[in-house]
C-alpha cells in the first residue's frame, strides 16, 4: 500500500495576520512622519516652474537656461583645472624620480671612481650608530679588490657619545679594521677645546703620513660614507680650511673632489652612499637619509616615530621642555602647540613639526647613542688573513695610544646617561 504524499505547508497568511502586519507598518510610517515633523524636516517641494500667465516668461526661461549653462561651464573648467593639477603633480613626481635615479647613478659612479683611485679608503662612521653607518658591500669591495688597498674606519662625532660607550665601540671595531677616533674641527674659541681637536687631527694625519712612508710614494686617500656622517668636514679639518662644501642637506657633494693635504697625500671626497629604500624606516632615519623636503609626509612622520620610539623619552621631554606624552603623535601635537605651529582652526601642524624634529635629529640636537653587539662575528669575506692585510703598514700600538689620548681629552657635549 502506497504512503500518501505529505502536503507542503502553505506560505499564505491568514487575513487576520496580514491585516495586523499592514496595520503595524502604517503605524510605524505615521510615527516616523510625526518625529520628522517635530525635527522640522519637511519634504522638499517640487519646483512648480514658471506659470504660463507670468509676465516676461520667455526672458525668465532664457535667464534660467543661461544660468544653468554657466554652472555647467564652471564645472567643466574646475574639472579641467583638476586634471591639469594632477598632470602637473605627475610630471613633477616623474621629474623627481628621474633626478633621484640620476643622482644614484652619479653617486655610484663617483664612489667607484674614488675606490678605484684610492690607496687608503676612510669609511666615516657616526659614533652614535657605527653599525648603522657601515656598508658591507663597500668593505667587501675594498678587502677583496686584490690590490694593496687599505680600509680605515673613522669614528666621527665622538663628542656626541659618552666616554665608556666610545671605548666599547673602539674595542669592538678595531678587531675588524684599524679604527681612528675623530672629531671634526669647528669654529671654537676655547683653547682647551682647540688643543683637544689638534691632537685628534694629528692622530689621523700621522697615521696616513707614516703609511705613505712605508709605501715610499705619495698616496691617495678616499673618504666614503652615508650622508651627514661628516666626510667633507673631516677633509676640511685636516686641510685647516674650507676645501669642500658641507651642509645638513643630503647630497651636498655631487662628484669626486680632490684636495691636496701635502706633497705626499691627496684626499678624495666622494658623494654619499645611497641607502637602499627597502631598509627599515628606523635605519633610514638613523642614517639621516629621509629628505624632509623631497620625501612624502607619511615617510617623514614614520621617521620621527622611529626616532622618538628609539630615543630616551626623558631626554626628549627635557630637550623640548614638554610634559609627558603617550605616543609620537601626541608629542608632535604638544610641540606644535607650544611653538605656535598651527593650521586653520588652531589644529596643530603635525607634518611641518615632524620635519623640524627630523632636522633636529640630523643636526645632532636630539641625543642618542647605540651599544655594540654582545657577540662579534666578522662577515665571511673578512678572514683572519684579510684582517692582517688591512692592518699591515700601520703602527697599531701608536694608534691605540693616540685613540686613548683622544678619548681622555675629547670635548664632551653629551651627558654620560642614556
Amino acid at each position: 500500500m502506497k504512503r500518501p504524499k505529505l502536503r507542503k505547508a502553505s506560505k499564505r497568511l491568514s487575513c487576520h495576520k496580514r491585516y495586523k502586519i499592514q496595520k503595524k507598518i502604517r503605524e510605524h510610517h505615521r510615527k516616523v512622519r510625526k518625529e520628522a515633523k517635530k525635527r522640522g524636516h519637511k519634504k522638499p517641494k517640487k519646483d512648480p516652474g514658471i506659470p504660463s500667465a507670468a509676465p516676461f516668461k520667455e526672458e525668465l526661461l532664457r535667464e534660467a537656461e543661461q544660468r544653468k549653462q554657466r554652472l555647467e561651464e564652471l564645472k567643466q573648467k574646475q574639472k579641467l583645472n583638476r586634471q591639469k593639477e594632477h598632470e602637473k603633480k605627475r610630471k613633477l613626481e616623474a621629474k623627481k624620480n628621474a633626478a633621484k635615479i640620476k643622482e644614484k647613478a652619479e653617486g655610484k659612479v663617483g664612489i667607484l671612481q674614488v675606490l678605484e683611485a684610492s690607496d687608503v679608503v676612510l669609511e666615516v662612521l657616526d659614533a652614535r650608530d657605527p653599525m648603522g653607518c657601515r656598508c658591507p658591500q663597500l668593505e667587501q669591495a675594498v678587502t677583496c679588490s686584490g690590490g694593496n688597498k687599505k680600509l680605515l674606519l673613522v669614528l666621527n662625532k665622538i663628542d656626541l657619545v659618552p666616554k665608556d660607550n666610545l671605548e666599547k665601540w673602539l674595542n669592538y671595531l678595531k678587531k675588524e679594521f684599524p679604527t681612528v677616533a675623530f672629531k671634526s674641527a669647528t669654529m671654537m674659541k676655547d683653547k682647551t677645546m682647540v688643543r683637544a681637536l689638534q691632537a685628534v687631527l694629528k692622530c689621523l694625519l700621522k697615521l696616513l703620513q707614516e703609511y705613505s712612508k712605508t709605501q715610499d710614494k705619495g698616496i691617495q686617500v678616499g673618504v666614503v660614507g652615508f650622508p651627514n656622517v661628516g666626510k667633507s668636514s673631516i677633509i676640511n679639518s685636516l686641510k685647516g680650511k674650507r676645501a669642500c662644501n658641507v651642509g645638513l642637506a643630503r647630497g651636498v657633494t655631487k662628484s669626486m673632489q680632490i684636495v691636496h693635504l701635502d706633497k705626499q697625500t691627496k684626499m678624495l671626497d666622494s658623494p654619499s652612499i645611497i641607502a637602499d629604500p627597502s631598509n627599515s624606516t628606523l635605519a633610514l632615519a638613523l642614517r639621516s637619509i629621509i629628505d624632509t623636503e623631497g620625501s612624502d609626509s607619511a615617510d617623514v612622520l614614520e621617521g620621527v616615530n622611529a626616532i622618538i620610539n628609539h630615543c630616551s623619552k626623558q631626554q626628549i621631554m627635557m630637550h623640548y621642555n614638554i610634559p609627558d606624552f603617550r605616543d609620537p603623535e601626541e608629542f608632535l601635537s604638544i610641540l606644535a602647540q607650544k611653538r605656535g605651529m598651527l593650521k586653520k582652526g588652531g589644529v596643530p601642524d603635525i607634518e611641518n613639526m615632524a620635519k623640524l624634529v627630523l632636522c633636529d635629529w640630523t643636526g645632532a640636537r636630539i641625543k642618542y647613542y647605540s651599544q655594540p653587539p654582545g657577540f662579534q662575528k666578522p662577515p665571511p669575506y673578512l678572514t683572519e688573513q684579510k684582517i692582517a692585510e688591512m692592518q699591515e703598514g700601520f703602527n697599531l700600538n701608536n694608534l691605540e695610544e693616540e685613540n686613548s689620548n683622544t678619548v681622555q681629552g675629547r670635548t664632551v657635549t653629551v651627558t654620560d646617561s642614556h
